[in-house]
């Protein structure tokens, strides 16, 4: 096998801590023996567990000297809960190590310089790419000092999100909204606005969908993160943290009755800093953020959630908010759920986001193309303005 595919395995193994490494990365290691054979595989499993290259040394032991660790992440060179990674590679007699992504956080690079030091050959760069669109929520974090945004949304061939008498439920398949509930699984909270609230009544929990695919009905499951089934049994990692629910309500007009308040997960309403939310407060979090013309300070929002170790968000709705965060430029990611259906008239999908001549048009650029059912999911990121 050539780097490439040792580092496109570690690429994969990074994937499996989705959802239960938060606020750490997603890491994944693949180790050989002097003579390149794999003996070791790891990725980090959950925050506070031993990272992807102990795990993948413990695995390989004795063979993994004069061999050559390939990591997505530089392998960190401080003490935080685990030891540094870089220290256990030059323990295990590691000769060579090839690394996607440098790490962008102070506080834990420098591995690279270690190693070098030390006498191991050390390759940087290797599927770069790759690497960080695994690992974006988290390099968003660091590097923009605010969570990672996804923006979710379903819709009919022709862009709408509801019919003309308001009804929703629903456009896309139960394979759809079922992997809605894998995407939540995914992020550390679920921002939705007060119209969704209104309209919908939604749990914003994640669910366990049944056998056959689709979403099951009852209350919703804070703990159900998808990365969480890839864990070793009896590791004795904690639970995932709650996902935590967040409803964009510049005037505290959430009902106390709404099905966001209920208990399965923390919630936190964001409100105008003149808003009446005295009433509201006694049944959830409120955090009070400056008034805008189109609501609520979204960057303020957003800098809140990152103080509270937030790393990826999804965004749920509804248009006008999702036009909000466009026009500000806080999406990250979209993904669109497409139904092969049609309505002709109804709610848009995306509400105004600043775009009034073709000249303004936020370009993106297609991640991924995928059928889920009958339907299609549709990934794509904002063209970096350098591109355009």
């Amino acid at each position: 096998m050539t780097d490439q595919a040792h580092m496109r395995r570690a690429i994969e193994l990074a994937a499996r801590g989705r959802g239960t490494t938060s606020p750490n990365p997603v890491v994944g290691c693949v180790v050989l023996d002097a003579a390149g054979q794999v003996v070791g595989e790891g990725f980090h499993v959950y925050a506070g567990g031993p990272h992807a290259e102990v795990v993948a040394l413990r695995a390989a032991g004795e063979r993994a000297r004069g061999g050559t660790a390939y990591v997505t992440l530089e392998p960190c060179d401080h003490t935080g809960r685990t030891g540094p990674c870089a220290l256990a590679l030059l323990e295990a007699g590691i000769a060579r190590v090839v690394v996607a992504v440098s790490d962008p956080n102070p506080a834990a690079a420098g591995g690279a310089d270690r190693l070098t030091r030390h006498g191991v050959a050390v390759t940087t760069g290797m599927l770069a790419a790759e690497a960080e669109r695994g690992n974006a929520e988290w390099l968003t974090s660091v590097r923009l000092g605010r969570p990672h945004v996804t923006w979710k949304y379903a819709a009919t061939l022709d862009g709408r999100s509801a019919a003309a008498d308001g009804t929703s439920q629903w456009i896309t398949s139960p394979e759809s909204r079922a992997d809605v509930h894998r995407l939540r699984g995914e992020a550390d909270a679920i921002i939705a606005g007060i119209g969704t609230v209104l309209a919908d009544d939604p749990r914003l929990t994640v669910r366990r969908p049944p056998a056959d695919g689709a979403p099951a009905d009852g209350p919703g499951l804070p703990a159900g993160r998808t990365g969480a089934d890839a864990r070793p049994p009896g590791d004795g990692a904690p639970a995932p943290r709650p996902l935590l629910r967040v409803v964009v309500d510049s005037d505290a007009r959430t009902p106390l009755t709404a099905r966001v308040l209920d208990g399965p997960a923390p919630t936190l309403v964001a409100v105008a800093a003149d808003a009446d939310a005295d009433a509201l407060a006694s049944r959830a979090e409120v955090v009070r953020l400056a008034r805008r013309p189109y609501g609520i300070d979204l960057a303020g929002l957003l800098a809140e959630l990152h103080r509270r170790q937030i790393v990826g968000v999804l965004l749920e709705g509804g248009p006008t908010l999702a036009g909000s965060f466009l026009k500000e430029g806080l999406i990250d990611r979209v993904v669109g759920y497409l139904a092969p259906a049609l309505l002709g008239e109804g709610a848009a999908a995306l509400g105004p986001a600043g775009a009034a001549t073709i000249a303004e048009t936020h370009r993106l650029e297609f991640e991924d193309v995928t059928p889920t059912g009958p339907d299609l999911r549709l990934t794509a990121r904002p063209v970096p303005l350098k591109e355009l």
